[in-house]
């Protein structure tokens, strides 16, 4: 039996997809990812899968790069002839079900981790982007045979918008999170908080800075830290020099990528993600597992990983005063740190521990 995994980017398939590619190999599959580059190929081996590159622009434009993307997908079907595939985010969902349903495979699985740029930015570029990304999707899902969402909100907007059809659509727990890898860590002394993310527009990058600015005005013994790479290829991507203010003005201090994150979350008290929309929010879930409170938006995705008051609080989209609020609640209550991040915790074992969300996923592609 034979499994191919369509990946936009390498990266993601041993941080997020690891443990997945692992336990469809437990069953006798023989797994095999695709991938755009030759970026950390050893990582994915190590899984036990094997590694096929076919280059892809992500973010592109260009249709003659994107036909040759899917002509490629077609090749390596018709000559791996997989019982089943399973691809995420847009082009590899897109390319990927219309190439294996004319290469014949019988079990199509699409992934959808969320809206991104085409479904938030209000620009007119982002909605003309919008239009092309909605009809390729209608394509593209009309060929699958089973559409996984990582929350309701979003399939009841592919459906209600005709993308989809609702029989053949599902809903998971996100990705799932290793709560073994992911381990509960001492507080430290000082209140300090955390962002991870691309360093992008709609993840809220912005609002995080300004209510870090704004709350180290009034407690400037606050720590605040962000990781993440400068964009300079998407389309909302926060310029270098905006970003470099904060953290010459002592507000942030920035890390580079890096392939652990876990000792930058032992780092903080408190996790924050002020996006404007997700599929479910893997950082989130990261944070939650490693017990600490979680300030996210009231936006589809993240309103499903916190429960307002329990284990962390939910904010409006856009509203860097509202989160700065939320910083100052923790600064001011820090008994509230250790008892809110236990109930990230809790929440995480019971709703997202990767063996669950990974048994879910396997049902619904019938391996």
């Amino acid at each position: 039996m034979k499994f191919i995994l369509i990946s936009p980017k390498n990266r993601t398939v041993y941080n997020f997809r690891g443990d997945l590619v692992k336990e469809i190999i437990s069953k006798g599959y023989e797994v095999v990812v695709t991938g755009p580059d030759s970026t950390d190929v050893e990582k994915i081996t190590a899984l036990g899968a094997r590694f096929e590159e076919i280059p892809m622009n992500k973010t592109g434009t260009s249709i003659t790069g994107d036909l040759k993307y899917c002509k490629r997908l077609y090749e390596l079907f018709k000559a791996e002839k997989p019982d089943a595939v399973l691809s995420y985010t847009v082009k590899p969902v897109v390319y990927g079900s219309i190439a294996a349903k004319r290469a014949g495979v019988k079990n199509i699985n699409g992934m959808i981790t969320g809206g991104g740029y085409a479904f938030t930015a209000t620009s007119l570029k982002a909605r003309v982007i919008g239009i092309i990304v909605r009809t390729l999707y209608k394509i593209g899902l009309g060929k699958a045979d089973n559409v996984i969402f990582q929350n309701k909100d979003d399939l009841e907007e592919f459906c209600s918008s005709g993308l989809v059809k609702k029989t053949k659509c599902h809903v998971v727990n996100g990705s799932g999170v290793n709560t073994a890898h992911f381990t509960p860590e001492p507080y430290p002394e000082n209140v300090s908080f955390f962002m991870l993310s691309r360093l992008l527009k709609s993840k809220g990058v912005g609002e995080y800075l300004e209510a870090a600015k704004l709350t180290k005005q009034k407690h400037p013994e606050a720590e605040f830290y962000l990781l993440g790479k400068y964009e300079t290829e998407m389309q909302d991507a926060i310029k270098k020099e905006d970003i470099e203010k904060y953290i010459s003005e002592g507000v942030v201090e920035r890390f580079e990528e890096t392939s652990d994150v876990r000792p930058y979350y032992k780092k903080c008290s408190v996790y924050v993600l002020p996006s404007y929309r997700e599929g479910t929010p893997r950082t989130v879930l990261e944070a939650m597992s490693a017990a600490r409170p979680v300030i996210t938006t009231d936006t589809q995705g993240c309103r499903e990983t916190v429960t307002d008051g329990v284990n962390g609080f939910l904010v409006t989209v856009k509203d860097a005063e509202a989160v700065s609020e939320k910083m100052l609640y923790f600064i001011e209550h820090p008994e509230k740190i250790s008892e809110m991040g236990k109930q990230s915790r809790r929440i995480a074992e019971e709703k997202y521990e990767v063996g669950r969300v990974n048994a879910d996923m396997l049902k619904i592609m019938n391996l």
